[in-house]
Protein backbone atom coordinates (compact mmCIF):
# COMPACT_ATOMS: atom_id res chain seq x y z
CA UNK A 1 0.00 0.00 0.00
CA UNK A 2 1.48 3.16 -0.83
CA UNK A 3 1.10 6.31 1.22
CA UNK A 4 1.58 8.87 -1.68
CA UNK A 5 -1.26 11.66 -1.56
CA UNK A 6 -1.06 13.20 -4.82
CA UNK A 7 -4.63 12.38 -5.54
CA UNK A 8 -5.58 14.24 -2.23
CA UNK A 9 -7.70 17.61 -3.49
CA UNK A 10 -5.63 21.26 -3.20
CA UNK A 11 -8.33 22.08 -0.23
CA UNK A 12 -7.04 19.54 2.31
CA UNK A 13 -3.56 21.82 1.75
CA UNK A 14 -4.39 23.78 4.96
CA UNK A 15 -2.38 24.23 8.07
CA UNK A 16 -3.76 20.62 10.27
CA UNK A 17 -2.70 18.66 13.09
CA UNK A 18 -3.31 14.52 13.12
CA UNK A 19 -4.93 14.96 16.72
CA UNK A 20 -4.43 11.09 17.54
CA UNK A 21 -2.32 8.70 15.75
CA UNK A 22 -0.41 5.72 16.98
CA UNK A 23 2.89 6.26 14.61
CA UNK A 24 4.61 3.98 16.59
CA UNK A 25 3.10 1.06 15.33
CA UNK A 26 3.66 1.89 11.30
CA UNK A 27 6.30 -0.20 10.21
CA UNK A 28 9.94 1.47 10.21
CA UNK A 29 9.88 2.47 6.71
CA UNK A 30 6.83 3.75 6.52
CA UNK A 31 6.76 5.42 9.76
CA UNK A 32 9.81 7.60 8.48
CA UNK A 33 8.33 8.51 4.81
CA UNK A 34 4.84 9.92 6.71
CA UNK A 35 7.28 11.74 8.56
CA UNK A 36 8.90 13.06 5.74
CA UNK A 37 5.80 13.89 4.21
CA UNK A 38 4.48 15.82 6.62
CA UNK A 39 5.41 19.68 5.94
CA UNK A 40 4.72 18.94 2.16
CA UNK A 41 1.43 18.24 3.24
CA UNK A 42 0.53 20.89 5.55
CA UNK A 43 0.80 18.46 8.87
CA UNK A 44 2.36 20.72 11.45
CA UNK A 45 1.72 18.48 14.39
CA UNK A 46 0.98 14.89 15.80
CA UNK A 47 -0.52 13.68 18.77
CA UNK A 48 1.70 10.26 19.04
CA UNK A 49 -0.41 8.07 21.18
CA UNK A 50 1.33 5.14 23.64
CA UNK A 51 0.08 1.55 23.91
CA UNK A 52 2.63 0.70 27.12
CA UNK A 53 6.19 1.64 28.12
CA UNK A 54 8.18 0.26 25.46
CA UNK A 55 5.55 2.19 22.62
CA UNK A 56 5.94 5.41 24.65
CA UNK A 57 10.13 5.43 24.88
CA UNK A 58 9.73 5.02 21.04
CA UNK A 59 7.24 7.68 20.77
CA UNK A 60 9.81 9.95 23.07
CA UNK A 61 12.52 9.10 20.69
CA UNK A 62 10.53 10.09 18.04
CA UNK A 63 9.83 13.34 19.33
CA UNK A 64 13.34 13.92 19.75
CA UNK A 65 13.97 13.38 16.56
CA UNK A 66 11.23 15.31 14.58
CA UNK A 67 10.44 18.28 17.31
CA UNK A 68 7.52 20.23 16.82
CA UNK A 69 5.83 17.88 14.68
CA UNK A 70 5.43 15.19 16.86
CA UNK A 71 4.38 15.73 20.49
CA UNK A 72 4.23 12.13 22.69
CA UNK A 73 1.16 11.19 24.94
CA UNK A 74 1.83 8.19 27.53
CA UNK A 75 0.08 5.81 28.86
CA UNK A 76 -1.47 1.96 28.71
CA UNK A 77 -4.15 0.96 25.93
CA UNK A 78 -6.54 -0.69 27.76
CA UNK A 79 -7.44 -3.14 24.71
CA UNK A 80 -4.59 -5.34 25.78
CA UNK A 81 -4.29 -7.85 28.71
CA UNK A 82 -4.18 -5.41 31.92
CA UNK A 83 -0.37 -5.10 33.30
CA UNK A 84 1.16 -6.80 36.44
CA UNK A 85 2.09 -4.21 38.90
CA UNK A 86 5.35 -4.10 38.48
CA UNK A 87 4.88 -2.87 35.02
CA UNK A 88 2.40 -0.39 35.64
CA UNK A 89 4.73 0.79 38.39
CA UNK A 90 7.63 1.31 35.63
CA UNK A 91 5.19 2.89 33.48
CA UNK A 92 3.97 5.59 36.24
CA UNK A 93 7.44 5.63 37.37
CA UNK A 94 8.70 7.18 33.77
CA UNK A 95 6.22 8.85 32.83
CA UNK A 96 6.90 10.79 36.00
CA UNK A 97 10.39 11.18 35.15
CA UNK A 98 9.33 12.13 31.29
CA UNK A 99 6.86 14.76 32.17
CA UNK A 100 8.25 17.81 30.81
CA UNK A 101 8.27 15.73 27.24
CA UNK A 102 4.53 14.68 27.58
CA UNK A 103 1.66 16.06 26.26
CA UNK A 104 -0.65 14.13 27.88
CA UNK A 105 -1.48 10.79 29.45
CA UNK A 106 -2.85 8.56 26.58
CA UNK A 107 -3.80 6.30 24.85
CA UNK A 108 -6.28 4.99 28.65
CA UNK A 109 -9.16 3.98 29.06
CA UNK A 110 -11.42 1.15 29.43
CA UNK A 111 -11.06 -2.37 27.35
CA UNK A 112 -14.57 -2.32 25.37
CA UNK A 113 -13.66 -4.65 22.55
CA UNK A 114 -11.89 -7.25 24.45
CA UNK A 115 -14.46 -7.56 26.78
CA UNK A 116 -17.24 -7.55 24.04
CA UNK A 117 -14.96 -10.52 22.74
CA UNK A 118 -14.86 -12.43 26.40
CA UNK A 119 -18.43 -12.24 26.17
CA UNK A 120 -19.11 -13.50 23.22
CA UNK A 121 -17.07 -16.48 23.72
CA UNK A 122 -18.81 -17.33 27.27
CA UNK A 123 -15.29 -16.41 28.44
CA UNK A 124 -15.61 -14.55 32.11
CA UNK A 125 -13.97 -10.91 31.97
CA UNK A 126 -12.80 -9.05 35.32
CA UNK A 127 -12.96 -5.17 34.65
CA UNK A 128 -11.56 -4.48 37.92
CA UNK A 129 -7.69 -4.18 37.58
CA UNK A 130 -8.64 -2.39 34.21
CA UNK A 131 -10.42 0.32 36.32
CA UNK A 132 -8.36 0.50 38.91
CA UNK A 133 -5.09 0.77 36.12
CA UNK A 134 -7.38 3.70 34.74
CA UNK A 135 -7.84 5.56 38.24
CA UNK A 136 -3.76 5.72 38.81
CA UNK A 137 -3.17 7.16 35.16
CA UNK A 138 -5.58 10.02 35.59
CA UNK A 139 -4.44 10.81 39.37
CA UNK A 140 -0.95 11.01 37.46
CA UNK A 141 -2.43 12.86 35.14
CA UNK A 142 -3.87 15.16 37.50
CA UNK A 143 -0.56 15.57 39.63
CA UNK A 144 1.53 16.21 36.75
CA UNK A 145 -1.50 18.72 34.97
CA UNK A 146 -2.46 17.24 31.92
CA UNK A 147 -4.89 16.11 29.92
CA UNK A 148 -5.62 12.74 29.36
CA UNK A 149 -6.55 11.13 25.59
CA UNK A 150 -9.37 8.61 26.51
CA UNK A 151 -10.40 5.07 24.83
CA UNK A 152 -13.81 4.46 26.05
CA UNK A 153 -17.26 4.35 24.46
CA UNK A 154 -21.01 3.30 24.45
CA UNK A 155 -21.98 2.66 28.02
CA UNK A 156 -17.51 2.90 28.79
CA UNK A 157 -17.84 6.54 28.63
CA UNK A 158 -20.54 7.18 31.56
CA UNK A 159 -18.01 4.98 33.68
CA UNK A 160 -15.14 7.22 32.41
CA UNK A 161 -17.08 10.08 32.83
CA UNK A 162 -17.98 9.85 36.59
CA UNK A 163 -14.06 8.63 37.36
CA UNK A 164 -13.35 12.33 35.55
CA UNK A 165 -15.65 14.15 37.47
CA UNK A 166 -14.73 12.45 40.78
CA UNK A 167 -10.99 13.53 40.56
CA UNK A 168 -11.77 16.97 39.16
CA UNK A 169 -10.53 16.31 35.56
CA UNK A 170 -11.85 18.47 33.29
CA UNK A 171 -9.27 18.47 30.04
CA UNK A 172 -10.26 15.02 28.26
CA UNK A 173 -10.20 14.03 24.95
CA UNK A 174 -12.44 11.34 23.70
CA UNK A 175 -11.07 9.95 20.84
CA UNK A 176 -13.15 8.22 18.07
CA UNK A 177 -16.12 8.39 20.39
CA UNK A 178 -19.47 6.13 19.79
CA UNK A 179 -22.39 6.69 22.75
CA UNK A 180 -25.88 7.16 23.01
CA UNK A 181 -27.19 10.73 22.88
CA UNK A 182 -27.19 11.10 27.00
CA UNK A 183 -23.65 10.48 27.14
CA UNK A 184 -22.77 12.71 24.65
CA UNK A 185 -24.98 15.73 25.73
CA UNK A 186 -22.72 14.75 29.13
CA UNK A 187 -19.83 15.03 27.69
CA UNK A 188 -20.46 18.29 25.85
CA UNK A 189 -21.81 19.92 28.99
CA UNK A 190 -18.58 19.53 30.39
CA UNK A 191 -16.47 20.43 27.92
CA UNK A 192 -15.26 17.42 26.65
CA UNK A 193 -13.49 17.19 23.19
CA UNK A 194 -13.85 14.18 20.72
CA UNK A 195 -12.64 13.71 17.92
CA UNK A 196 -13.41 12.08 14.20
CA UNK A 197 -11.36 9.94 12.02
CA UNK A 198 -12.05 9.27 7.97
CA UNK A 199 -15.16 7.49 8.77
CA UNK A 200 -16.59 10.69 9.05
CA UNK A 201 -17.30 10.10 5.59
CA UNK A 202 -19.36 7.29 5.36
CA UNK A 203 -20.37 6.31 8.50
CA UNK A 204 -23.73 7.83 9.83
CA UNK A 205 -23.50 7.58 13.46
CA UNK A 206 -19.97 9.48 12.97
CA UNK A 207 -22.26 11.81 11.61
CA UNK A 208 -25.05 12.83 13.49
CA UNK A 209 -22.35 12.91 16.25
CA UNK A 210 -20.54 15.73 13.64
CA UNK A 211 -23.96 17.14 13.79
CA UNK A 212 -24.66 17.75 17.28
CA UNK A 213 -21.21 18.42 18.88
CA UNK A 214 -20.12 21.88 19.90
CA UNK A 215 -17.88 22.90 17.21
CA UNK A 216 -15.45 24.04 19.69
CA UNK A 217 -15.26 21.04 21.34
CA UNK A 218 -14.09 18.79 18.30
CA UNK A 219 -10.78 17.57 16.24
CA UNK A 220 -9.54 15.96 13.86
CA UNK A 221 -7.75 12.26 13.91
CA UNK A 222 -6.91 9.02 12.29
CA UNK A 223 -6.05 6.92 14.24
CA UNK A 224 -3.44 5.64 11.60
CA UNK A 225 -2.33 2.94 11.25
CA UNK A 226 -5.51 1.48 11.47
CA UNK A 227 -7.14 1.25 7.88
CA UNK A 228 -10.03 2.57 6.77
CA UNK A 229 -12.92 1.88 4.31
CA UNK A 230 -15.23 3.76 1.66
CA UNK A 231 -12.87 6.25 -0.55
CA UNK A 232 -9.61 5.32 1.62
CA UNK A 233 -10.03 0.79 1.09
CA UNK A 234 -6.92 -0.53 0.74
CA UNK A 235 -4.59 3.03 1.28
CA UNK A 236 -1.98 3.09 4.27
CA UNK A 237 -3.50 5.29 6.49
CA UNK A 238 -1.99 8.66 6.43
CA UNK A 239 -2.15 12.18 8.85
CA UNK A 240 -3.00 14.33 5.91
CA UNK A 241 -6.33 12.43 5.66
CA UNK A 242 -7.58 14.43 8.61
CA UNK A 243 -8.17 17.09 5.36
CA UNK A 244 -10.99 15.17 4.69
CA UNK A 245 -12.58 15.10 7.60
CA UNK A 246 -12.21 18.80 8.02
CA UNK A 247 -14.01 18.27 4.09
CA UNK A 248 -16.43 16.46 5.54
CA UNK A 249 -17.15 17.95 8.56
CA UNK A 250 -17.74 21.02 7.02
CA UNK A 251 -20.34 19.90 4.74
CA UNK A 252 -21.93 17.91 7.54
CA UNK A 253 -21.98 21.77 9.69
CA UNK A 254 -22.78 23.81 6.53
CA UNK A 255 -19.77 25.93 7.04
CA UNK A 256 -16.77 26.36 4.41
CA UNK A 257 -14.10 23.78 3.89
CA UNK A 258 -11.73 26.37 4.98
CA UNK A 259 -13.64 27.57 8.14
CA UNK A 260 -14.03 24.01 9.25
CA UNK A 261 -10.12 23.42 8.62
CA UNK A 262 -8.94 26.40 10.61
CA UNK A 263 -11.97 25.80 13.65
CA UNK A 264 -10.43 21.98 13.86
CA UNK A 265 -6.50 22.81 13.49
CA UNK A 266 -6.89 25.45 16.36
CA UNK A 267 -9.35 23.30 18.86
CA UNK A 268 -6.53 21.20 18.98
CA UNK A 269 -3.71 23.88 19.37
CA UNK A 270 -5.61 24.84 21.85
CA UNK A 271 -6.58 21.50 23.57
CA UNK A 272 -2.90 20.52 23.61
CA UNK A 273 -1.35 23.42 23.97
CA UNK A 274 0.77 23.78 21.01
Amino acid sequence: MSSHLQELPPETLWPKIDAHVHIDLYDEADREKLLQEMPGNKVEALIAVSMNLASSRLNLSLAERYPGLVYPAFGYHPEQPVPSEGEANRLLDWMEEHAREMIAVGEIGLPYYLRKEASGQGRPFDLEPYLELLERLMLAAKRLDKPVVLHAVYEDAELVCDMLERHGLTRAHFHWFKGSEQTVRRMADRGYYVSFTPDILYERDIQELARMYPADLVMAETDGPWPFEGPFSGRLTHPAMVGHVAVAWAGIRGIAPEEAAAALYENTRRFYGI
